[in-house]
């Protein structure tokens, strides 16, 4: 156990003689009091088997202001948030649930499956029809604003005074980017962003705070809608996952928390199993929306998100996928005046690559795959720069208001880019009869033609990248594009992790066309005919494939979400080769974008597999603090007081049992979560001793479903002083038949069970049956592979 070294600090100034933590401000600008843990050899390592918890607010530094605030918040990687839950993805199978299922006939069993597909058929259509408000608005309102400043660029271009159309630029999208702002830093932050990090780590198995509420549903759409509008380097696809996702966890609990509505609609759905399950098919048809991929969708959701997969779920989840294609088609076929024409594929059209232009030679896939690894490349370098400026937002930006002046600098120095690349360009290109720009700009270029730079920047994203697939060739010079493909990647380097909803694939795209198109010119000047690489579409498609695989590290989904975006299969090998070079590459630098954004926010996050060279770590090594167990008929009073105990955060408590009246240890009999609990405190089920009869209330299911998700805290229980006298009897609720394991258990078998069960819990006995330990899913979290081998994080109270 000697190998597992300890690195935490802030700074590389940390004394490698002392404990690793002495001096180390924490995430309030606390200092960590001293901590040091000696092996043989005098190395300082943390012990195994002991969870090292950082309670953050215990002290207070002089690095605060007059008004008690800290004056940055430092951040540390090595720390894992006591503040995230785990959700209870394993069944209760205690009596009441077997009851209930004896008591259900065959018929009922076949309507809780029609009320599934029910389900499903309304997370599609919602989430298409969000969709199509989204686009509607966001195409409405970016016409008019590119409209209203085209006409002002065309008079301040004839009379002069250019200044007077930056300025307007400037102001409104720092009007809509402002607003879009304080939505999400003031009303609803974890709204903030794309979605797609806090939604993988709901379908890990992790509570994320405020993920699924209608409140982060009403601020994600809008606040989308006014960063798009806003002109940010940013798209609107990402944050429909997040929508979906919401959706989905709203439709299927048939009520809402917010509203304090209850419709007694799906009432057996209000448990964290049949949540996941749904919110996994609202992630997948929030990205069927978006691209116009089912099959990508449901992919993505098995890639991206989901520990757990079945075939029914399957099947679910591509029927959600496809009604929410087909909504978004036909309500986008009447806003279009074409009722019934549903050929619009999604959120962003690609357009159709025909299958002549687009052929491709055997000798050109080395060139793809370079490609492929010039995307790896490049999204690990956009990946490290935007490491190191969340960790700057982390310390420096965390208030509320500098978040929105932070917003609306972007959007002020995005707008100035913009401007000085196209008034400085002298990329003039002809303005045929069939243009495909919406709003072309003539500023210093001859009567008939248009300013080439301004094709890409005066446009919103989701346009420019079809006009870098579609263009003929000479449309852009080289120049125009190394110069937008610069500039771009830097403004979206900086734009994500803004607080405003916001999402990076198409970003990603854009910068990916625009050098891909750059390498397809490149290779046409350098051969003796053009013809060979006449069209530099099929190299945008490629690049914009390998950028976008270098950021996110998506793979099997990607591929055929960029095939079904675009029409055609005929580019899924080389696509898929691009996708798989750029995840090597990429990997080898720096972790995926959504990866590090989930440790930057201190997740305790189950990866596929267990850490390497974990083999020799068993379970009652790993165990983070001594087990709390109960009775199986235990005093009232003394269930408070473990519930009350902040000391111990344990959601799951061993039951146990008296074999005899000697001193032998308890056996195990089952086991029982603390949100039970607390509802059999708040109904009063005791045992009440009554000229020796035993009166006890009779729950049902319904109780516990009617508490989830929001149980109350146990301060908000009255107990009374008789009433902790009273006795409580488990065996009716507690789950009988817990997982499992023999003490030697390796922590990759444990990892296993914990992954592919969604486990929360896992009970360690001997070969006795006695609790030894009880393992829970922040355990097997804390460990990881890093830089120095295996590794094992702390919990903190952040």
């Amino acid at each position: 156990m000697a190998n597992i070294t300890k690195k935490v600090s802030w700074s590389s100034r940390g004394d490698e003689s002392g404990s690793p933590w002495e001096g180390t401000p924490l995430l309030n600008g606390s200092e960590q009091p001293s901590v040091s843990r000696q092996l043989s050899g005098g190395r300082s390592i943390f012990q195994i088997g002991r969870l090292s918890t950082v309670d953050l607010e215990d002290e207070i530094t002089a690095e605060e202001d007059s008004r008690g605030r800290p004056k940055e918040i430092p951040h540390n990687e090595k720390l894992l948030s006591l503040k995230y839950e785990s959700l209870d993805y394993d069944n209760i199978e205690n009596q009441l649930f077997l009851e209930e299922e004896r008591r259900m006939s065959f018929g009922g069993f076949r309507c809780l499956e029609i009320s599934r597909w029910v389900v499903c058929g309304l997370i599609g259509f919602l989430t298409g029809l969000v969709a199509c408000c989204i686009d509607i608005v966001v195409e409405e309102m970016a016409g008019l604003k590119y409209k209203v400043i085209k006409e002002n660029i065309v008079k301040s271009t004839e009379a002069g005074g250019l200044s007077i159309s930056l300025i307007l630029w400037a102001v409104l999208n720092c009007a809509f980017v402002m607003v879009g702002a304080i939505m999400v830093a003031c009303f609803e932050p974890i709204a903030g962003g794309s979605g797609i990090p806090q939604i993988k780590c709901y379908l890990n198995g992790v509570k994320i705070p405020r993920v699924v509420r209608l409140k982060t549903l009403v601020v994600k759409v809008l606040g989308v809608m006014c960063s798009v509008v806003g002109g940010l380097a940013v798209g609107k696809e990402g944050p429909m996952i997040h929508s979906g996702a919401v959706i989905a966890a709203g439709v299927s609990q048939g009520r809402s928390t917010s509203l304090k509505r209850d419709f007694k609609m799906f009432e057996y759905f209000r448990r964290d199993t049949e949540k996941r399950d749904f919110v996994s098919a609202g992630a997948a048809a929030g990205v069927s929306a978006a691209f116009g991929a089912p099959v990508g969708g449901v992919l993505f959701s098995l890639e991206e998100g989901a520990s757990f997969w079945n075939q029914m779920l399957t099947w679910r989840i591509f029927f959600a996928s496809m009604i929410s294609t087909f909504t978004l088609n036909f309500f986008l076929s009447i806003y279009h005046h074409k009722p019934g024409d549903l050929s619009n594929p999604g959120l962003i059209n690609f357009g159709r690559f025909e299958s002549e232009i687009m052929s491709y030679n055997l000798y050109e896939i080395p060139l793809f795959i370079a490609m492929g690894a010039l995307g790896g490349f490049l999204g690990a370098l956009f990946n490290v720069l935007n490491y190191w400026l969340t960790i700057f937002r982390i310390r420096y930006v965390h208030r509320p208001f500098l978040q929105v002046i932070e917003a609306m600098l972007v959007a002020a120095v995005t707008v100035a880019v913009s401007f000085t690349m196209i008034y400085f360009s002298t990329d003039c290109q002809p303005l045929g009869p069939e243009h495909s720009e919406e709003y072309p700009l003539q500023l210093f270029c001859a009567d008939g033609e248009y300013n080439s730079m301004a094709k890409i920047f005066f446009n919103t994203p989701e346009r420019s990248v079809r006009s870098l697939f579609h263009s003929q060739p000479g449309t852009y010079n080289p120049l125009t594009l190394g110069l937008f493909t610069l500039t771009y990647f830097l403004l979206a380097c900086w734009t994500y992790g803004l607080s405003v909803s916001a999402g990076v694939f198409i970003p990603s795209l854009l910068i990916g066309a625009a050098w891909g198109r750059l390498c397809g010119i490149l290779l046409a000047s350098i051969t003796s005919s053009g013809s060979i690489w006449a069209d530099p579409g099929k190299y945008a498609l490629i690049g914009a494939a390998a950028q976008l695989g270098g950021i996110v590290r998506m793979t099997l989904s990607l591929t055929v979400i960029m095939v079904e975006a675009t029409g055609n299969v005929t580019y899924g090998l080389p696509i898929m080769l691009v996708l798989m070079t750029a995840k090597i590459v990429g990997d080898y630098f720096q972790e995926g974008l959504y990866d590090i954004h989930i440790k930057l926010q201190s997740v305790p996050f189950l990866h596929w597999e267990a850490p390497g060279t974990s083999h020799w770590l068993t379970a009652r090594e790993v165990m983070s603090s001594p087990v709390t167990c109960l009775n199986r008929i235990e005093k009232v009073g003394t269930i408070v007081d473990i519930l009350s105990d902040t000391s111990t955060n344990h959601n799951g408590f061993p039951v146990v049992v008296k074999v005899s009246h000697n001193n032998e240890p308890a056996k195990l009999c089952g086991l029982i979560l603390r949100s039970q609990l607390i509802v059999l405190l708040k109904h009063k089920v005791f045992v009440e001793l009554a000229r020796s009869r035993l009166n006890q209330r009779k729950l049902q299911l319904k109780d516990f479903r009617d508490a989830y998700p929001r149980f109350p805290p146990i301060q908000s229980i009255h107990v009374s002083q008789d009433e902790r006298e009273c006795m409580m009897d488990l065996t009716e609720f507690m789950n009988p038949t817990p997982y499992t394991v023999p003490l030697d258990t390796s922590l990759p078998r444990v990892f296993k069970l914990f992954r592919a069960l969604g486990l929360r819990h896992l009970v360690v006995a001997d070969d006795e049956n006695r609790v030894s330990v009880c393992l829970c899913y922040d355990d097997l979290a804390r460990y990881h592979l890093g830089k120095h081998g295996l590794e094992e994080l702390h919990l903190a109270q952040t």
